[in-house]
């Protein structure tokens, strides 16, 4: 019988958004589970200091940039000579109706979302292939698998993460690779940032009736990264106390 230990002693984990809120979640979980931890993020003072604090590494990246994620992919690779799990997590917001969108509001949105996901990802998957192994989690949302008003670029490339995961299982699965998502549902710093009368009606609409801990994500993505879940790939898994149901 096979048991998830959770134990990743050896391996090699990055974590993109990795300075607050669940990236900082994760990488404690993955710090605690013996892994070799690298936290990439945009905000470099912020996630020296995370690193700092949960004994892992770090790397100003910004994911938007395809320099600065090959950069830092290939700077984590040379340090510890493999890699073997990527969670990209990095995000914004700039929410508004559709028509008091910006080009800025949505091109910036879709580069870190839907762009940062696939650069990332095209930088690590050389290396899993290498060694015929590799886990990728990608994090959604219930925007991109419902809509949400004021979020048309948020749930655009959130939806384009889910198509992306989907395609990048089917290419690599052969490889030893699988690529799975999360539709999470925390509180973090980007929920605290909208509106209380939009909290209060997301909150009503949770069965759950209250917005996670960001440590909560930390099981499904420590499952989806682990060995044990090798013949799992191209899913979505809602950590989402059951909004979307």
């Amino acid at each position: 019988m096979t048991v998830l230990s959770f134990d990743y002693t050896g391996q090699v984990v990055l974590v993109t958004g990795g300075a607050r809120g669940i990236g900082r979640a994760i990488g404690r979980f993955f710090v605690e589970a013996g892994a070799n931890v690298h936290l990439l993020d945009f905000d470099g003072d912020h996630v020296a200091a995370t690193a700092a604090e949960l004994g892992a590494r770090w790397t100003r990246c910004d994911v938007g940039d395809t320099a600065s994620v090959n950069a830092a992919v290939e700077s984590v690779v040379e340090r510890d000579g493999r890699l073997d799990v990527l969670v990209n997590n990095a995000g914004i917001l700039r929410d508004a109706v559709l028509w008091k969108l910006t080009d800025d509001d949505w091109d910036q949105v879709m580069t870190v979302h839907a762009g940062g996901t696939f650069r990332m990802t095209r930088a690590c998957v050389p290396h899993m292939r290498a060694r015929h192994y590799g886990r990728v989690v990608n994090v959604t949302s219930y925007s991109g698998l419902r809509g949400n008003v004021g979020q048309a670029n948020y749930a655009t490339a959130k939806a384009g993460i889910v198509g992306f995961t989907k395609t990048a299982a089917k290419e690599t699965a052969r490889f030893g690779i699988t690529v799975n998502a999360i539709s999470p549902n925390a509180e973090t710093r980007m929920i605290a940032s909208i509106p209380r009368p939009k909290r209060e009606e997301m909150t009503a609409a949770i069965p759950m009736g209250r917005f996670a801990d960001p440590t909560e994500m930390c099981a499904a993505i420590g499952f989806l990264a682990s060995p044990e879940a090798g013949y799992i790939t191209g899913t979505v898994l809602t950590v989402d106390g059951g909004m979307s149901m």
